[in-house]
């Protein structure tokens, strides 16, 4: 098996924080092709799959408020990211479902674009961010929040709470949030407080991943209806119906032709005309 089939299979089989990972990889993959200023060394997404916080901009591109959360401006920032999530997505799923992981992902990742957006009007900032890590730490937190005492085994550490690495996580997000990126923090902050939200919530019988669930399921169910319907259609109305009709008349005329010939075969030759064949469907039709 050679890579490619290593990773197929790895996707296939994954479940859905693999796929992400996986996506997020891909995206930043593709965004190194066509993004990547190799003379400067950094890259430059353009205003339609970056969130930009100026309203001239995210207005006409709302999808930027869900595109921003698959891109990465470097390898480091990939490959930080994808480690906690890896590491999160493990915590978050041990309790809750797909549909629910999922869920939270864009949700957040909506959330924080918005809150973004927002902090840098009222800061009167103009930027624009990529990145999964709001989404990732709103996992991160949902998890700390159902189960904040379980213990987690880190390397050279050895077993801490959980709670205690959200904490020193979101600590060091609140110290640098006016040093630099504050856009990111601003995000990272949002994702984070959606992830609690959501947790408490759902502990009150609100499932908000329903939402995305419910808007995946209107466009599969709108697709496959539209080429699953005629053939159901033909088949209830018509094909069944008709069959079994036919079907039951065809015998009953068969039967009684054949008898109709019998008894007129005795009655011009006598009952010992009839072959042996005759003889056992007659007496078979009789009882």
């Amino acid at each position: 098996m050679n890579i490619i089939d290593d990773l197929k299979l790895q996707y296939k089989i994954g479940g859905v924080a693999i796929r992400l990972i996986f996506w997020n990889v891909l995206c930043f993959l593709v965004s190194l092709l066509f993004f990547y200023n190799f003379k400067v060394g950094a890259f430059d997404f353009p205003s339609w799959i970056a969130l930009s916080s100026e309203p001239s901009n995210f207005i006409i591109k709302p999808w930027t408020f869900l595109t921003y959360a698959f891109l990465h401006d470097g390898f480091w920032h990939l490959f930080f990211n994808m480690m906690v999530l890896n590491f999160s997505s493990t915590l978050f799923l041990t309790f809750f479902t797909p549909k629910q992981y999922f869920g939270l992902y864009i949700l957040s990742a909506i959330f924080a674009g918005i809150a973004f957006v927002t902090g840098y009007y009222f800061l009167n900032l103009s930027s624009a961010i990529v990145g999964a890590s709001a989404a990732i730490m709103a996992i991160l937190v949902a998890t700390t929040t159902y189960h904040p005492l379980m213990n987690v085994r880190l390397l050279l550490i050895g077993n801490v709470k959980l709670w205690h690495i959200t904490f020193v996580i979101i600590l060091i997000d609140l110290m640098q949030f006016r040093l630099e990126n504050t856009g990111g923090h601003i995000s990272h902050l949002s994702g984070a407080f959606f992830g609690f939200i959501f947790i408490k919530l759902l502990q009150n019988g609100i499932d908000l991943s329903k939402i995305v669930s419910r808007f995946l399921d209107f466009f599969t169910n709108l697709f496959s209806k539209s080429s699953s319907t005629p053939f159901k259609a033909v088949h209830k109305n018509y094909s069944k119906p008709a069959e079994k009709s036919t079907s039951r008349i065809i015998t009953k005329d068969k039967a009684q032709q054949q008898i109709d010939e019998i008894l007129d075969k005795i009655s011009q030759s006598g009952y010992d005309s009839l072959t042996k064949e005759e003889k056992e469907f007659l007496f078979k039709a009789g009882k």
